[in-house]
């Protein structure tokens, strides 16, 4: 770890950390918090991923729609109007929108083939935005003089490496720039998380094998042509496993740096709480 003890980090003068876990559990919370508290360069990866690498397929889709819609047709063939996505840290809908659910089109759906090609644009965009961290601690310091940075993980970051693999490049570039901490959450968390997934079921990230293996379980089950699938039950049908297929892998991660729960994190206010947290989770590792 590129901060051995608690008191180093204390010390260091410039802090750099990486939060990974499931989305809901605090990851962007923290970083704002950071960000808006202390002198600290806040780096999403979502946000990278939405305006760098898949901007023009989310902006082409936008254009595709109203490209059915007679009166926009015409205004966008004389580029009369401009079409393109608006995402935020705090709003990232049209990543979210582009990325889409398997199953019926009349209830909003993709094909499944349709859903598996942007599946594969989203992995190769977020290896792309992990690896560009390195280049955005250079130019939080350089332009705007952050000494501090950290940056906000995709939930489905654990995914996109193999944990296990010591020479994962993923990995072993961020562990070496960057203090790795996983939030992890607890079985009341878990319940939490599908509850609300449930109240609001969102697009996701999975892993090409386990997504082919949730598709089929799902279709044998409902007994269902693809076609006639809807896709949020579908989405419903599968979080909580994807909750099961992912912890094993956070977990593995967690090797490459600290651990702090959600409760603890929970009871951070401000950075120097944050600056207590760390010191602790880093101390317990020795």
């Amino acid at each position: 770890m590129i901060y051995p003890t608690g008191a180093e980090w204390r010390a260091a003068k410039a802090k750099r950390v990486l939060l990974f876990g499931m989305s809901g559990l605090g990851k962007t919370y923290l970083s704002n918090m950071l960000r808006d508290q202390g002198h600290w360069f806040h780096y999403s990866v979502d946000y990278r991923i939405g305006t760098r690498y898949m901007d023009e397929y989310i902006a082409d889709n936008f254009k595709r729609e109203a490209m059915k819609v007679p009166l926009l047709r015409e205004l966008l063939m004389s580029d009369s109007v401009y079409i393109a996505s608006n995402i935020t840290f705090d709003n990232l809908a049209p990543l979210s929108t582009y990325l889409g659910k398997p199953g019926d089109a009349a209830r909003g759906g993709l094909p499944f083939a349709e859903y598996c090609k942007r599946q594969e644009q989203h992995r190769i965009a977020e290896v792309a935005a992990m690896l560009d961290t390195t280049h955005f601690i250079d130019r939080a310091h350089d332009l705007y003089g952050y000494d501090h940075f950290v940056c906000d993980s995709s939930g489905s970051i654990c995914e996109v490496v193999t944990p296990e693999d010591p020479k994962d490049p993923v990995l072993s570039e961020l562990s070496s720039h960057l203090l790795m901490v996983w939030i992890k959450g607890d079985e009341a968390h878990r319940a939490e998380l599908i509850r609300r997934f449930d109240r609001a079921p969102k697009p996701i990230y999975y892993q090409p094998g386990f997504l082919q293996d949730l598709w089929d379980a799902y279709l044998a089950q409902e007994d269902l042509p693809a076609d006639r699938v809807d896709p949020d039950t579908f989405l419903r049908f599968g979080y909580a496993r994807l909750l099961n297929h992912r912890q094993p892998r956070y977990e593995a991660m967690s090797r490459w740096g600290v651990t702090v729960s959600a409760d603890e994190l929970a009871t951070v206010r401000n950075p120097e709480d944050f600056d207590n947290l760390i010191a602790r989770a880093i101390d317990r590792t020795r």
